[in-house]
């Protein structure tokens, strides 16, 4: 159980190094959710 606790803790450090996530600089639910879902895509990616 701690090996997937520590995945997603890896997961949500990596996630915060992109700022505009960090801060929450997107106006509505939508424009933020698509945000995370590009910040995975680039994460996933490398």
């Amino acid at each position: 159980m701690y090996k997937w606790r520590h995945l997603i803790e890896n997961f949500f450090g990596k996630l915060k190094e992109f700022k505009r996530i960090t801060m929450r600089a997107d106006k509505t639910d939508q424009s933020f959710a698509a945000m995370i879902h590009l910040v995975v895509a680039v994460i996933t990616s490398r």
